[in-house]
């Protein structure tokens, strides 16, 4: 009788676990069940008194089977309530799981010896802190209230011990920083940013992404697992239905978010939620005593004045110059344009719809330029809104 199956489980992103696989032989689920069926499907008839043939002979065990993140959707729902029969009809020497739901965890750790592999998500550390301090004048314009409540929010996540999230709420205007702010502290801890964006969640089929449906189906936990990075992006979490706030509680409170399928502990974790709030009051009423009160802290982001405009005006003509090439920049003068932009932009604090701006009219001044043998015209009229 061979010796049981041997189970690995991680939990982590899907490049982490390529590096956990290694190199050597690797049989992957999918292609066990399809050759178990075709298999199952071939009609043999034997002759007494013959041998069986080679093709007949029982295949060799196999030595490694390997189960990806997204192949349980592929699986039957009752082969994944009876995932350790599943396991004991192949009968791998070890099998290695990534990402698998609860309920397959149960099973297999019931059944097998099991070990289990975690992934160490980058966590903030002091000296991204000082880098935070530095950087923060050269990655937004304005808002130097954020920046030190940002600091004081954030040395929570260098201490040690620290083993639950850090969850802030921005408010405030659209385009101002909100977003940028997130991507920046980030890139001082490392990996891809997990970002979701909230205002398409209303359906019923994003009913079944935050609390679990089918396990077939796509689920903010298994997005929480497969992520790469430390912070967690809610953007305008403020456009979703209050009827997902309590998907929240715990993870705000505990760093555990669980569904139907999965359980995800985020340990140090940064959660970050944008919205278009105006006011500590609006988010309180809006999101209710139990969830307001679970927020470590709530930042404003400040409207944008005319000066900060301006300097986001240059910033963003001088950043689209350099992606131009030498003779598409020597066609036009950067000075100008940002001058020419400033006065028309009036009181527009939203950075993307000044990026959108920048971009229309370089482009029209580029096209202008070539077509004619003649000095570009003057910046044309562009209708912006709120200017």
């Amino acid at each position: 009788m061979p010796a049981k199956t041997k189970v690995t489980i991680c939990y982590g992103p899907p490049s982490w676990f390529e590096e956990v696989l290694g190199k050597g032989a690797r049989t992957y689920l999918l292609d066990a069940l399809n050759e178990r069926d075709a298999a199952m499907r071939r009609h043999r008839h034997t002759i007494d008194g013959q041998e069986r043939s080679v093709e007949e002979e029982v295949a060799p065990r196999v030595k490694r089977l390997i189960a990806m993140t997204g192949d349980y959707a592929s699986v039957s729902e009752h082969a994944i309530t009876n995932f350790v029969g599943l396991v004991r009809e192949i009968d791998p020497k070890r099998l290695v799981l990534h990402n698998p739901p609860e309920l397959v965890h149960a099973q297999l750790k019931r059944a097998f010896p099991t070990e289990i592999l975690r992934f160490e998500y980058p966590v903030l550390k002091r000296d991204a802190l000082r880098m935070f301090r530095d950087g923060f004048g050269g990655r937004l314009v304005g808002q130097a209230a954020v920046r030190e409540r940002m600091l004081a929010a954030l040395y929570p996540l260098t201490t040690p011990r620290r083993s639950k999230p850090v969850v802030l709420m921005f408010y405030g205007p659209s385009g101002v920083g909100k977003t940028e702010t997130a991507q920046f502290v980030n890139d001082l801890i490392g990996g891809t940013l997990l970002r979701k964006q909230f205002s398409m969640f209303h359906s019923e089929k994003f009913a079944s992404y935050v609390f679990g449906g089918a396990h077939s189906e796509g689920s903010f936990a298994r997005d929480l697992l497969d992520r790469s990075s430390g912070v967690i992006l809610l953007d305008e979490f403020d456009k979703a239905a209050s009827v997902f706030h309590s998907a929240f509680y715990e993870v705000f409170d505990e760093g555990v978010f669980e569904d139907k399928n999965y359980r995800v502990r985020l340990g140090p974790a940064l959660i970050i939620c944008t919205s278009n709030y105006e006011s500590e009051g609006d988010i309180r009423n809006a999101l209710g005593e139990a969830l307001y009160s679970r927020f470590d802290a709530l930042i404003r982001f400040a409207a944008l004045s005319r000066d900060e405009i301006a300097l986001v005006i240059r910033r963003l003509v001088d950043d689209r110059f350099t992606r131009l090439t030498s003779e598409d920049g020597a066609l036009l003068s950067a000075d100008a344009i940002s001058e020419e932009l400033i006065e028309r932009a009036g009181r527009v604090g939203n950075v993307r719809k000044l990026g959108k701006l920048v971009d229309e009219v370089i482009a029209l001044k580029l096209v202008r330029a070539v077509l004619s043998s003649t000095d570009a015209d003057a910046c044309p009229d562009i209708a912006v809104e709120g200017a």
